[in-house]
């Protein structure tokens, strides 16, 4: 773990905080799991529907793997290295390393994230359909643990853990510069 110090630009110290070089592994594995566990439950609300949906919903979640991988980790800090979302050591025998840097200078939006979200969302809207037609204490169940995985769990994995001990968000971060509450600045010319 590296520790350091954010200053204020006038040189007065700020709060203090630490960066991994490698993701200790029992948080990888929690975030490992919760992306599992949105799968399986995804998965099987939308067999429940019908059985043929599993199979085009697993091949979407690989999908947006594979490109989480091409498209981000390979530009990481963390490729080939322990990351907080288990992604930087399954990076390198797929892929080339790419440049931190131009990983810090990408600009994304929430439609960008879109896909991201239908991973949850494609079977939330077949356990409503589920719900509507017989209803079952059991799907409820299922879609309210998908929800709250998806949402809140990721949400708490990113946010306590991943994120907030991620070397790449001090090199520049995407998706930090999206989530962060403060608005971007413009520049006047």
């Amino acid at each position: 773990m590296v520790t350091y110090c954010k200053t204020d630009g006038k040189g007065n110290s700020m709060k203090e905080a630490r960066t991994y070089e490698s993701f200790p592994a029992p948080m990888v594995s929690l975030a490992i799991l919760v992306s599992l566990l949105i799968y399986a439950l995804g998965t099987y609300i939308l067999a429940v529907l019908v059985i043929w949906l599993s199979i085009p919903y697993v091949l979407y979640c690989a999908w947006i793997e594979f490109r989480i991988l091409k498209y981000s980790c390979v530009d990481c800090y963390y490729y080939g290295k322990l990351c907080g979302l288990g992604r930087g050591k399954l990076c390198p025998p797929l892929f080339k390393k790419g440049d931190p840097q131009s990983f810090a200078e990408k600009e994304i939006s929430w439609t960008d994230l879109l896909p991201d979200f239908m991973v949850s969302i494609f079977p939330a809207i077949g356990g409503i359909i589920l719900l509507v037609r017989d209803f079952s204490w059991l799907i409820l169940l299922l879609l309210m643990a998908l929800l709250a995985l998806s949402f809140g769990g990721n949400a708490v994995i990113r946010g306590s853990f991943a994120c907030r001990h991620c070397k790449q968000r001090e090199i520049g971060c995407p998706a930090e510069r999206l989530f962060s509450k403060e608005p971007k600045k413009q520049i006047n010319g």
